[in-house]
């Protein structure tokens, strides 16, 4: 599977998707300061700068498109402005999605969203034939320690559905892959306390306990100062890596 990350940050949907096997192609991040992250764990890898100009079509038929778009438009700590906020980027994620029609699409945003913005976003890819879900998964869900309940909306295009119904055979009975998801989720079980640890190159490296309270050195990002807006603006890649498996396996 290919995979284009927009609105990169410091690229947690392509971290989630290098532990899932699947293959970053691009990132569209206006951030001079992430940048230095995404060249420094993807130094192969293309920037686009600003998703205003990038030409979804230059990426048609790709198969998983990614992105957060900016949260200020909908979340509680701001002015709330929706579509007249300048920050109001979804139009352009959804231009790039329409021009390269992936299989999948992947948006994330605050919990505000829920009440502002939400029906439009889901009411644009049902306009151009997606099957949408949208889900509330806070970051406690993967074993951290703190909420940071976030919005992501999972779309998937009906014209590609060719894989629907792999995970049973004629008879029924469950195929071998999904026998084996369900013995991974039973050996899970009492592992909620705990928090799955993978590196950058997606070697597992053992679970260990609860993370601590976000501070300045934590989620993976080395050095202190002035770090905090990279980590407060990035999703969780647990979550994204437990979406992305599931798309795997369909």
């Amino acid at each position: 599977m290919k995979h284009l990350d927009l609105f990169a940050g410091i690229g947690g949907f392509s971290l989630a998707a290098r532990w899932a096997n699947i293959e970053t192609v691009a990132f569209c991040e206006i951030d001079e300061k992430c940048h230095k992250v995404l060249n420094k764990h993807w130094p192969e890898l293309p920037i686009h700068k600003d998703i205003k100009e990038l030409d979804g079509r230059n990426y048609a038929g790709i198969d998983l498109v990614t992105g957060g778009y900016p949260c200020q438009p909908f979340s509680v700590a701001g002015s709330q402005k929706a579509k007249e906020d300048d920050r109001h980027l979804w139009p352009d994620m959804f231009r790039v999605i329409t021009q390269a029609k992936p299989t999948w699409a992947i948006c994330e945003n605050v919990y505000g969203h829920i009440k502002l913005g939400l029906d439009s976003v889901l009411h644009d890819l049902e306009s151009i034939g997606y099957a949408c879900q949208s889900f509330v998964v806070p970051a406690l869900a993967t074993g951290a320690n703190h909420n940071r309940e976030r919005v992501f909306i999972v779309a998937h295009s009906a014209s590609n559905g060719q894989h629907e119904g792999e995970a049973s055979t004629s008879d029924g009975k469950t195929d071998e892959h999904s026998e084996k998801r369900q013995n991974e989720d039973r050996n899970n079980e009492g592992l909620s306390g705990l928090r799955f640890g993978m590196d950058w190159k997606g070697e597992a490296i053992g679970r260990w306990g609860v993370k601590p309270p976000i501070l300045r050195v934590d989620d993976e990002l080395p050095n202190r100062m002035d770090r905090n807006r990279m980590i407060g603006n990035a999703i969780d890649p647990m979550i994204a890596y437990e979406l992305l498996k599931v798309i795997k396996a369909f």
